[in-house]
């Protein structure tokens, strides 16, 4: 089973980037069908989000795009994600301060609760030919 929270080296590796400025999360999730308290996989992770989405914004952090995964077309059955989900931080040391704030800690219980699958890819913007187009 893959890991659902951070672990302090990633936190490191992710700490040890250049923090040149903006950074967007990218999250992939899968949800549990049924949680062990007997709720919805989407429905535990709907209430992390709620308890979750202030101290993002207390960071400076906001939501930019999320939307439902609803299908597949390059890949395999553990590329299946049921939702997407982007959140901007003015910087790195704006996320590594939210993931430190004791409020926040307390909101991941719901996070493991909900998920069976998770990603999460940290991404900069670059200038690229993609731009040029």
């Amino acid at each position: 089973m893959k890991p659902i929270t951070l672990n302090e080296d990633e936190l490191r590796r992710f700490a040890a980037h250049p923090d040149d400025g903006p950074v967007v999360m990218i999250n992939l999730l899968r949800f549990r069908p049924t949680t062990d308290a007997g709720e919805s996989g989407e429905a535990a992770y709907a209430r992390y989000a709620r308890r979750a989405l202030p101290f993002v914004a207390q960071v400076g952090g906001r939501l930019l795009w999320q939307g439902k995964a609803d299908q597949l077309l390059i890949g395999g059955e553990a590329d299946r994600w049921d939702r997407v989900l982007m959140v901007a931080y003015p910087s790195r040391a704006a996320f590594l301060e939210m993931v430190a704030m004791p409020g926040f800690q307390a909101t991941q219980e719901d996070r493991v609760a909900a998920l069976e699958s998770t990603v999460l890819i940290a991404a900069t913007m670059e200038r690229s030919a993609l731009d040029e187009g």
